[in-house]
């Protein structure tokens, strides 16, 4: 007898443009307009959110307001209303609570779902999708993207497919094409400096990737290959956890050439730190603990931390700490730095629940 192979149900839930279009369902003026929520019509702060009318002109999350504005010139900036978003979240999670119990949210506009076992007995994850996407437009006049399909990594990349108001099914049979025709960009862990090296191995695709050996991919890309090696086979064994804890949030950058003068370091951190303070707004969160992380060319890695006094998310603060903890570190110049990184951590503490359901068919 051939025992046939159980599956998880997996759904990522993404809110499209998820402030950005609070504010156009609160404010008919916004309507329409291209609308930047966070920064300022000076130029000064990150754009925290962009509405899809911005995004045309270039505009996206994290992105500094001088260069938004020279994107957009025309753009509207509207003050971050961080209470109206937690309280449409906590109802987007209400609705998503009617299904399952097992959600885990990545942020306040989306989030995991495991509906192995559905509450109402729907049995279909692409029903249930369907459901939770009409509830939030009836209840909430927002809409939402979905992907479905077994891992938490597919159904993220499948969520961003038919954005927006977009629902993508990937099933268990289509999960390999899938991955060889998606763009190395697309994978978790490749930045800037990863595609490039890719690109220059001619790796510009899952197929691309999957040519290479294990071996072979851990030699060039190290510990990542791993996960590099598995994934474009559509493996990804991770759990959905409800009530993730957030433990720290990072931004880092490695440069094409090493840097040598404090200056030039000075203004790669106001770029990281920018990108920074922009997640830490979208995740409403703030630390206190601050660290900086300093990656040279010899590969030696150290890593200096300050505890503020209280807990932050302010863009000033968070670069006046680093460039300090840089000075006391390199005041002599004579060290060349390959990578620099931001950490803010030690935030509230938040209980973590771990569960693994045992995984049932998918359809």
């Amino acid at each position: 007898m051939i025992e046939e192979k159980i599956y998880r149900k997996i759904i990522h839930i993404d809110m499209d443009a998820f402030f950005a279009s609070v504010e156009q369902r609160d404010f008919p003026e916004y309507r329409g307009k291209p609308l930047a929520v966070g920064g300022s019509p000076e130029g000064r702060g990150v754009v925290a959110a962009a509405s899809y009318e911005a995004r045309v002109f270039g505009v996206r999350s994290a992105m500094p307001s001088h260069k938004a504005i020279s994107l957009c010139p025309h753009i509207l900036f509207v003050r971050p209303r961080f209470d109206v978003y937690k309280k449409v979240s906590g109802s987007i999670r209400e609705i998503f609570k009617r299904y399952t119990d097992l959600i885990e949210p990545l942020s306040l506009d989306e989030a995991y779902l495991d509906v192995s076992y559905d509450k109402l007995g729907i049995g279909s994850a692409l029903d249930i999708a369907k459901q939770i996407r009409e509830a939030i437009k009836a209840e909430l006049n927002l809409t939402a993207s979905a992907g479905i399909s077994i891992n938490k990594f597919v159904a993220k990349v499948a969520s961003d497919i038919n954005k927006p108001d977009g629902i993508t099914f990937i099933g268990p049979s289509k999960i390999e094409a899938f991955m060889e025709t998606l763009p190395v960009g697309k994978f978790y862990g490749v930045g800037k400096v990863t595609a490039k090296k890719m690109g220059q191995m001619n790796l510009h695709t899952g197929a691309d990737l999957k040519r290479l050996t294990e071996p072979e991919l851990v030699k060039h890309f190290g510990k990542q290959g791993h996960f590099f090696y598995r994934i474009v086979r559509g493996i990804d064994d991770r759990p959905v956890q409800p009530n993730r804890e957030t433990k720290s949030i990072s931004v880092e950058d490695t440069f094409e050439h090493d840097l040598t003068r404090l200056k030039d370091m000075d203004f790669e951190l106001e770029k990281i730190a920018e990108r920074l303070a922009g997640r830490l707004q979208k995740h409403q969160l703030k630390g206190r603990t601050i660290t900086l992380k300093i990656r040279f060319n010899d590969f030696s890695i150290i890593n200096r931390s300050k505890s503020l006094l209280q807990n932050t998310n302010d863009l000033s603060i968070i670069l006046q700490t680093v460039k300090e903890l840089l000075s006391k570190e390199l005041s002599a110049e004579d060290k060349r730095v390959r990578l620099l990184g931001i950490t803010l951590s030690n935030f509230n503490e938040i209980t973590i629940i771990n569960k693994n359901p045992q995984q049932l068919r998918l359809f």
